[in-house]
């Protein structure tokens, strides 16, 4: 059961992933980037108890920052899109 919790590592907040959730009921999370589609979706519908319909996997790569003197990369990770069923809701992301 702890492997599941593994996989999904957070939510993804911004306006772009609130306006997919109004429109075409599409949710947005960080994950483990070892994960696959079918991992993310068996992990996704036994957390939260929901049918996911389909699953889009998106490697985000690591982006150039600098803060004052100092400079380095950010953390590349991997990012899901998941579409669930008609009807269907996940409570964690109404804030």
């Amino acid at each position: 059961m702890t492997k599941y919790y593994d996989i999904i590592k957070a939510p993804i907040i911004t306006e772009q992933s609130t306006k997919m959730i109004e429109s075409d009921n599409r949710y947005t999370f960080k994950v483990d980037r070892k994960a696959n589609k079918v991992e993310i979706k068996k992990a996704v519908e036994t957390i939260f108890n929901v049918k996911v319909l389909k699953v889009n996997t998106i490697n985000v790569l690591p982006k150039f920052k600098r803060m004052g003197k100092y400079e380095g990369y950010k953390s590349a990770y991997k990012k899901a899109i998941v579409k669930l069923a008609e009807g269907q809701k996940i409570d964690a992301f109404t804030v």
